[in-house]
């Protein structure tokens, strides 16, 4: 399906939708998928502003609308479930969060439409064909480039001028071709001025702690922080095993300063997923 077609079509049913309040006012029900904890400021803020611009376009939780929230907490095989109970649950939309949860939506559904608030590359991750069409029953927004991992370097070497090794947190298992892209891209830009990369792997089983431990052995070491799913859902221990031995470190997004990290360049998730309402609306 073409992304014109995709949004006519949300246009469509958005429009039928009754927004008028009446005794025979239907509830309309979406879904989304989050693969972060229900107590993430930062996750519980996404669902806000979706709400928000969801109220501003006529459509009120408890009155017309209902959003049914599914929380994976970094569990891919509850994110699974979690994601066929959605659409069990007759979501007439689904709005996936960060990480999998697009990859998860999918093999759920390959009718019920679903809106991407996030992404790092959906066609090297096979979820759309092409960002100008992206077929099938999915579209949305990558809030990505791969260039933003070279700035990460940058920052980082102009806040410590003297590092010699940066360890780069991932997850490449669960993130796929986007956490190697990012890799790549640092490595292109670390190259010439001699810094060591050593790749610092998470996953929901790994022992985060111990993983930063024995890397950090060195009076010149960073860390770079980079997009992916575990990392999110730990951001807080990230923050403060960068903290505890004194690494200085860069990451992809505000909210692991306002736990306390050193700098972070990227977007605003935030803005993303409230962008979701105006998309879902538009003709």
């Amino acid at each position: 399906m073409r992304r014109r077609d995709f949004i006519a079509l949300l246009g469509g049913a958005a429009a039928a939708w009754p927004v008028g309040v009446h005794a025979q006012e239907r509830v309309r029900r979406i879904g989304v998928l989050m693969h972060t904890t229900p107590d993430d400021p930062e996750s519980q803020a996404r669902i806000t502003a979706l709400a928000q611009g969801l109220q501003e376009a006529g459509w009120v939780v408890g009155r017309n609308l209902r959003i049914e929230v599914r929380w994976a907490s970094g569990d891919i095989a509850r994110l699974r479930r979690d994601a066929q109970e959605l659409v069990a649950l007759g979501s007439e939309v689904l709005v996936s969060g960060v990480g999998p949860t697009t990859q998860a939506l999918q093999s759920a559904t390959r009718t019920v439409p679903i809106l991407m608030a996030q992404s790092l590359d959906p066609v090297g991750a096979g979820m759309v064909k092409n960002l100008a069409r992206p077929g099938g029953n999915t579209t949305g927004f990558t809030q990505f480039e791969y260039g933003l991992s070279a700035k990460w370097f940058e920052i980082l070497k102009e806040v410590a001028p003297r590092i010699a090794r940066i360890g780069v947190v991932r997850d490449a298992a669960a993130d796929g071709p986007a956490g190697i892209g990012q890799w790549a891209v640092i490595a292109a830009a670390s190259s010439p001025h001699g810094v060591e990369l050593s790749p610092i792997e998470m996953s929901a089983t790994a022992d985060t702690t111990r993983s930063v431990a024995e890397f950090a052995n060195g009076s010149n070491d960073g860390l770079i922080v980079v997009v992916g799913s575990v990392a999110t859902v730990q951001h807080k221990l990230l923050v403060a095993l960068a903290a505890q031995h004194k690494l200085p470190a860069v990451y992809p997004y505000r909210f692991y300063v306002e736990a306390g990290g050193l700098i972070s360049y990227g977007p605003n998730l935030t803005d993303s997923i409230a962008a979701q309402p105006a998309m879902s609306t538009a003709s």
